[in-house]
């Protein structure tokens, strides 16, 4: 008998040879890519591709096949991060579709937000017919040029034969690697041309390619385990810092293994909450600027550091000579090359998908037999967390925004999916909300963009339908996408919008109290007009209510979370609550001002320190 194994050939494409348009193309890609629904405002230069979703949707319901459903928010903003939150609480590629010139531009602030904290999505822009790029035409825009420098990858399509390959390729770039915002600029000319549909095929991107397999075939090797566990062995209060790359590297399974196994405490970044379940006993929270202060002494006080996709950002190492000073080593594991030895110099460090390296490592060290004595180091953390415990004025008369959150997170048990605008409600939420799995929380990282909270949330509620959403917002951030909320209702998508009104912008308010003597310059909203309440009631919120009572709040969020369908809560705050801990920018963990309801382990500063010329935000 011949041993030959005869191997069967790929299954063609059931559409491989039909004749299409270039429009019908990108949409039965999207299809292909398993993507469940398109965010998009349409517009002349795309209509072409909005066409054919409503033909391929048309199609589909009479073969009983599955349909993209096409969500149209208030704005092109509003659709990239629709995208993004469909992305960051799914592992999924998001879509958005726009059209040309300011539809376009108005995705630069999703894009490059996407691109700061490592999201996949794909932005498909409408543009002016080729003959007409560089006329200066009705609502032309140069997407190349703008795109080029906050995406991770810009695709201008002139040569209408490779458009079905550049939409695969441009998901394959988004989802690999670093994952990241991919932007394809397709001119009218290319939707309405027509050509053969082959159902398959890709550019020819070698040099991405060969680094990509040069980073999937970077396993862990023996000698370089042995290293890590040899620095492992010689240390008494090892500490994991996880960033955001454990939840986009789909790593967190492997890293609460890998913590567990060998009993390793853990601080994560705000993009990494939920990595590690905040409920865990080895979860020890947040760290950096307004990370929990038992997490910031933990980290001043650990001997040897674990970096696992995380970068060591102003807002965590303001001072990165100071951070983990007492660290006799620090190990770096991440995805991306550029980021070892970037800010802070390390002794061992790893390149590659971190879910394998972590997976290897725990191989390795049951191998070796390694064995860790934490109890006296877990003991010391235990004292730290008692001691230096997240508090509040509880006695208040007012509304203290985290009781709130402690009410929301309470009823919830760790398994909501929370978006957040920016400001100090998206603080307190990550300071007091609970998350029993990664992809849960969702907020704006590196670029800190206002407006992020709702339409995320849309996003997160279109590709989750059976989950429990919630928008904790601020007053002043949820008015940069508010016409969003028309979007919830018209969609009928269940999510709860609660907004935390404090009048003002709050962070800014309470830097300018810090630093600025006081002055409250464009920060204070007092004598604004708005009523959220009845805006949310003219965009279609049965359930829209306002709370001011503190006797109120454990009832009110009750039924606001338990309401059917879409629902939105006002509170009004303390005005003067503030974000606490922090560490003032540029300033390191021993500076950390606590306020006057968490205890410090030594006297805080006398007064807080402006941060120079120099200092970011």
């Amino acid at each position: 008998m011949s041993d030959t194994v005869i191997m069967p050939r790929p299954q063609a494409h059931p559409l491989a040879g039909r004749t299409m348009t270039g429009a019908q193309m990108i949409v039965q890609v999207i299809a292909d890519e398993g993507v469940s629904a398109i965010f998009g405002y349409s517009g002349g230069a795309i209509l072409p591709t909005y066409d054919a979703v409503s033909l391929h949707n048309e199609a589909q319901r009479l073969a009983g096949g599955r349909e993209v459903p096409l969500i149209v928010p208030a704005n092109e903003q509003g659709a990239g991060f629709m995208a993004a939150g469909y992305a960051r609480s799914s592992g999924r590629v998001g879509v958005a579709i726009v059209t040309s010139g300011p539809g376009a531009t108005n995705t630069v602030t999703p894009i490059r937000d996407s691109m700061a904290d490592s999201v996949p999505i794909v932005v498909i822009c409408g543009q002016v017919p080729t003959a007409a790029i560089g006329s200066d035409a009705f609502q032309e825009a140069p997407v190349a040029s703008i795109m080029g420098s906050v995406a991770k990858h810009v695709f201008l399509v002139t040569d209408p034969t490779k458009l079905e390959a550049t939409v695969r390729t441009a998901f394959e770039i988004a989802r690999t690697g670093r994952p990241g915002p991919v932007v394809i600029d397709v001119p009218k000319d290319v939707q309405n041309w027509q050509g053969e549909f082959r159902g398959e095929g890709t550019l020819p991107i070698p040099g991405y390619r060969r680094r990509m397999d040069d980073s999937s075939a970077c396993a862990l090797d023996e000698a370089g385990a042995a290293r890590f566990f040899d620095l492992l062995g010689a240390s008494r209060r090892p500490l994991i810092y996880a960033g955001g790359g454990v939840t986009n590297g789909s790593a967190a399974g492997a890293l609460r293994e890998f913590a567990r196994a060998f009993d390793l405490p853990v601080v994560t970044t705000l993009m990494g909450i939920g990595a590690m379940d905040t409920t865990d006993p080895l979860c020890m929270r947040m760290l950096g600027m307004h990370g929990a202060a038992f997490a910031n002494y933990a980290v001043e006080d650990c001997d040897f550091l674990i970096t696992v996709g995380a970068r060591f950002d102003d807002r965590v190492a303001g001072v990165p000579q100071r951070f983990a000073a007492k660290a006799r080593a620090i190990a770096h594991l991440d995805i991306d090359r550029a980021e070892i030895n970037k800010v802070k110099r390390v002794q061992w460090s790893h390149v590659g998908p971190l879910r394998e390296a972590l997976a290897a490592l725990t191989a390795a060290g049951r191998r070796l037999g390694a064995r860790t004595d934490n109890a006296a180091w877990r003991a010391e953390l235990a004292e730290l967390r008692r001691v230096h415990a997240m508090n509040y004025d509880r006695e208040s008369p007012l509304i203290q925004p985290y009781y709130v959150i402690e009410e929301i997170a309470r009823l919830t048990h760790g398994e909501a999916i929370v978006s957040t605008g920016v400001g100090q409600h998206q603080m307190w939420a990550a300071q007091y909300c609970e998350f029993r799995e990664p992809r849960l929380w969702l907020t704006s990282g590196s670029m800190g963009t206002m407006g992020f909270g709702l339409p995320a949330a849309i996003g997160a509620q279109v590709a989750n339908p059976d989950r429990l959403v919630i928008d904790i917002d601020g007053d002043a951030s949820v008015r940069m996408n508010i016409g969003e909320l028309e979007t919830a209702t018209t969609y009928g998508l269940p999510v709860k919008v609660v907004v935390l009104n404090n009048f003002g912008d709050g962070m800014v308010k309470q830097w300018q109290k810090l630093f600025f003597k006081g002055r409250l310059s464009a920060s204070d909203k007092s004598l604004h007009k708005k009523d959220f309440v009845r805006a949310a009631q003219a965009d279609g919120f049965e359930y829209a209510v306002r709370l001011d009572r503190k006797a109120d709040v454990p009832r009110v969020v009750r039924e606001f979370l338990e309401f059917r369908g879409p629902a939105f809560l006002e509170v009004i705050i303390d005005p003067d609550a503030g974000v606490y801990p922090m560490v003032g920018p540029g300033q390191s963990y021993d500076k950390m001002i606590t306020g006057d309801f968490i205890a410090a382990r030594s006297a805080p500063p006398p007064d807080a320190v402006a941060p120079d010329s120099s200092e970011m935000f």
